[in-house]
């Protein structure tokens, strides 16, 4: 379901917790108390710099081997999606919303590159989207500091 999307928050927020890093949308506490305030073209550039992470982790999970059943799915699941976010980085927020209910991931046009449930999966693949946004931050950081 392509539209317009005002902010990637997906109501997951951790920063409150105290996490440098939000869990949900991989974005700094910084980035994302600033968000509103930044034009057009930064949004659109840190949107692509998020769709590249989520990218780059998700397919040391999982890939994509029907991408019309991902999209069927996207929208019988009512997943917000932007018109131009790749499809892992969609497949991504279809298992946030919907791994729980998952039993079968062909029937989402995927495919796990290692055995267990989808439940599991998703841990795992979360974890390591919070690694690599952790790690972005940091190098961020120390490139400014710089």
């Amino acid at each position: 379901m392509a539209g317009p999307i005002a902010s990637p928050c997906v109501g997951v927020c951790s920063t409150t917790v105290g996490d440098s890093v939000c869990r949900g949308c991989q974005r700094t506490s910084g980035e994302i108390l600033d968000w509103f305030s930044m034009t057009t073209a930064q949004r659109e550039q840190r949107m692509e710099q998020l769709d590249a992470m989520r990218e780059q982790v998700a397919e040391r999970f999982f890939a994509i081997v029907n991408i019309e059943r991902l999209n069927d799915q996207l929208k019988r699941h009512r997943i917000r999606t932007r018109q131009n976010q790749p499809p892992l980085s969609c497949a991504v927020e279809l298992l946030r919303t919907g791994r729980r209910q998952m039993r079968d991931l062909s029937r989402y046009g995927l495919v796990a590159h290692r055995p267990g449930s989808i439940e599991l999966l998703y841990e795992q693949l979360c974890a390591d989207l919070t690694e690599a946004a952790e790690a972005r931050c940091c190098a961020t950081d120390n490139y400014h500091k710089v």
